[in-house]
């Protein structure tokens, strides 16, 4: 399937937008959900951008960063994921599991650049002290191009010269090791979430993380209601926080007013 010099030159641009706002912007612009809708929206597949791209994001869901250890990157993996769904008409389990190679390369990518900016940080303690706030902006303005720079043409230059060389890679794959791959994939998503559920729940919250589990079976088993069931449950999800926070809060207002005094009051 053949691209237009505008779809490669988007391609381009939403990499390195993205890249940038992984480190710099943080406005979750760079999320595997966004990139996907993106990129497949570019591609002309919105639908498949959007299955991909979701799938991906719950792969990664649990992945952070920890001190300078860096996870497989979000912005390389989830893109090359919608192009190899899209150009090479790959399951998106398939897709997510063909893109990890892809991610681990963004994250030597980020390694190398963070291990290139290390001495550079000498010089803006150095601009700090002078007061040279303009100094320090080039040096943000050099780290931010950078990435985006490096992580645009890793993911165009496979877009471009990937295309006829993964099709005879794909077509090549048996049957068995392709199902493999398709059920890898598939299972990445659980992964994540169970990586993110280690992380985040506590004693307190199983109640709470049963009960979605229950109504998420019983709203998918109504044909009626399998449509809406993530609206659903996000409204059922909603007032059963807002509830438990008014009824923190009325405890901790009691407790702070039940305070007195040196008196006991006897």
């Amino acid at each position: 399937m053949d691209y237009s010099v505008l779809q490669i030159l988007l391609v381009f641009l939403v990499t390195f937008i993205a890249a940038i706002d992984q480190f710099s912007f943080l406005e979750s612009l760079y999320q595997p959900i966004v990139t996907g809708m993106v990129i497949g929206f570019i591609l002309g597949d919105l639908q498949t951008g959007l299955i991909v791209g979701g799938t991906y994001q719950l792969m990664t869901i649990g992945n952070m960063p920890v001190g300078g250890a860096q996870p497989p990157n979000a912005v390389i993996g989830g893109i090359m994921a919608a192009v190899l769904a899209i150009t090479l008409k790959l399951e998106p389990t398939v897709a997510v599991a063909t893109a990890i190679p892809f991610s681990l390369l963004g994250q030597y990518g980020v390694t190398l650049i963070f291990s290139l900016m290390s001495p550079v940080m000498a010089v803006a303690d150095n601009y700090a002290q002078e007061g040279n706030d303009r100094g320090i902006d080039r040096i943000n303005y050099l780290a931010m191009a950078a990435v985006g720079s490096v992580f645009g043409i890793i993911v165009v230059l496979f877009f471009i010269g990937g295309q006829a060389f993964g099709q005879t890679v794909v077509d090549a794959i048996p049957q068995w090791l392709m199902g493999g791959l398709s059920a890898a994939g598939g299972m990445m998503r659980y992964v994540g979430f169970a990586i993110l559920l280690k992380v985040m729940v506590s004693k307190e919250m199983w109640g709470f993380y049963f009960f979605g589990f229950a109504m998420a079976v019983i709203v998918m088993a109504a044909p009626s209601l399998s449509g809406p069931a993530l609206i659903i449950l996000a409204f059922i999800g909603f007032a059963l926080a807002f509830w438990d926070y008014q009824v923190q809060t009325k405890f901790k207002q009691v407790s702070t007013s039940s305070v007195g005094g040196d008196e006991d009051g006897i």
